[in-house]
């Protein structure tokens, strides 16, 4: 098999951050969400869809 200089790369990258934090991807994501909010950039948040909202877009675009 070609073996995929890029994904190995990308692999390797993933193993290393796993390693400094012990597997554990709760504490990874905890700690990127932490960073994130320091940084002082703003952080996007998306919209709640429900149902009623699908419902009146696809009444509004589609003229159902």
């Amino acid at each position: 098999m070609m073996r995929n200089s890029i994904l190995e790369e990308i692999y390797s990258a993933r193993e290393k951050l796993f390693a400094d934090y012990k597997d554990d991807i709760h504490a990874y994501v905890l700690e990127a969400r932490k960073r994130a909010l320091s940084s002082g950039r703003p952080i996007a948040a998306p919209k709640t869809r429900s149902k009623e909202n699908v419902a009146a877009v696809e009444q509004n675009v589609l003229g159902k």
